[in-house]
């Protein structure tokens, strides 16, 4: 038997909200520079540290990547931080999985009426081939959503085949 390994990147689309975030701080911290200088210098201490905490730990949150790693029915997913900070997110395991459907199929019609909450790991890209996972974790059941691709659907569907509706 050999070993699947599949890794797909998704860069998801910025927000016009986070464009928006982002440019207000840029301009907050300028004219709170601009004001230090007219007013009071100990001000610019505070701009200083308003400008740190702004561009080191704020606007890299603003724009996204994920990493989808499939390997042999374990599916673990990362955020990427501006290309430079990763962070593991979730891991689920194919036998944990529920269902599994494109995410506007009629067979999740069931679990869209259980108010579950929604994991979106998507690019959030208009016309985007999303699925919609359901996982049973430690917590109860868990939606997720995602782009995989055509090998690891085929591979899931190969592990569940009941629990996997491509159609």
């Amino acid at each position: 038997m050999s070993d699947l390994y599949q890794e797909i990147l998704i860069q998801r689309e910025t927000p016009f909200v986070n464009k928006l975030i982002k440019a207000a701080l840029i301009v907050f911290t300028v004219l709170l520079v601009i004001v230090a200088f007219l007013l009071h210098p100990l001000l610019l201490v505070a701009a200083v540290i308003f400008g740190c905490v702004s561009f080191f730990y704020l606007i890299p949150k603003l724009e996204v990547e994920y990493e989808y790693l499939y390997v042999n029915g374990e599916l673990d997913i990362d955020v990427i931080y501006s290309k430079q900070k990763r962070k593991k997110v979730a891991s689920y395991n194919v036998n944990d999985l529920e269902i599994l459907a494109p995410e506007r199929s009629h067979a999740l019609d069931a679990y869209r009426n259980r108010n579950l909450k929604v994991r979106d790991f998507s690019s959030g890209k208009e016309g985007a081939k999303t699925y919609l996972f359901v996982f049973n974790t430690d917590k109860g059941q868990e939606m997720l959503k995602a782009e995989p691709g055509e090998i690891i659907l085929n591979d899931m569907r190969r592990l569940a085949p009941r629990k996997v509706n491509l159609m």
